[in-house]
């Protein structure tokens, strides 16, 4: 039996996630969304209705859309009768982010099914309610799983001494920082993917599980305990490069 509150135009949408939840479309759209991307969900509070997530700088931002009787979709004081109408409307009219005053136009969606690496890590959802931005770090529910997020120990060549040493790497949206040890609150550095030239297995140092990440103004050298975890971590920041890549290219486009 069909469930009553189906509906095969949204389904057949491919920005259409089904019954995310509210910290898993931030995730999405903070890890490896852009300014304007967007997604369509099931609405957590009303069965038959949806939330529109889009991210905004460096928030996300939320919106109901509803359903009336003569089943167009309502937004605020507006009606439309479908939601690819809403979405044209909101590519030249920006959506007003509620009490934050913030202005957003939907550039970007974000399809269902995602060409990503295999691997998902946990990651800390950094939410924005309200007025106030609260921090879920500490909170249960701040932990989803999300691609493109990694984070293990990695032993790296040092810069002007050359030995090597432990460090706990994190990789979150398009930040690779590493720590002296895991738990520590400031990292050693953080490098932006948006400099880095290549992500490449490295055999020229002498040790096994290598790679190389080659920034502006150094190369740095990392090796981990298996093949299969330096595999992954190449995979994962490789992948990275190729998004953010994409993503100039469309920014450049739409300039």
């Amino acid at each position: 039996m069909a469930d009553e509150h189906s509906n095969p135009e949204v389904e057949q949408l491919n920005w259409y996630h089904g019954p995310i939840t509210r910290h898993h479309a931030e995730a999405l759209l903070m890890s490896n969304g852009v300014d304007g991307s967007y997604l369509l969900r099931d609405s957590a509070t009303s069965k038959g209705e949806y939330s529109l997530s889009c991210r905004c700088a460096d928030s996300v931002k939320h919106f109901q859309i509803g359903r009336d009787g003569d089943q167009q979709y309502t937004f605020g004081m507006g009606k439309f009768s479908s939601l690819s109408e809403f979405v044209q409307h909101f590519e030249n009219k920006p959506l007003i982010g509620g009490e934050s005053g913030v202005l957003t136009l939907l550039k970007y969606p974000y399809p269902r099914d995602v060409d990503e690496p295999s691997t998902y890590e946990k990651v800390r959802v950094h939410a924005e309610w309200g007025k106030n931005r609260a921090s879920t770090e500490n909170s249960a529910e701040g932990h989803v799983h999300s691609f493109a997020s990694k984070e293990g120990y990695l032993t790296k060549l040092g810069g002007t001494i050359k030995n090597w040493k432990t460090r706990w790497f994190v990789l979150i949206k398009n930040e690779l920082k590493y720590y002296k040890s895991k738990g520590d609150k400031e990292p050693i550095r953080s490098l932006d993917l948006e400099e880095c030239h290549e992500v490449a297995k490295e055999d020229s140092v002498g040790k096994a599980n290598c790679f190389r990440i080659v920034m502006p103004s150094r190369t740095f050298y990392c090796f981990a305990n298996s093949s299969q975890e330096a595999e992954e971590w190449i995979k994962m920041l490789q992948w990275k490069l190729e998004n953010l890549s994409s993503s100039n290219k469309r920014l450049s486009t739409v300039r």
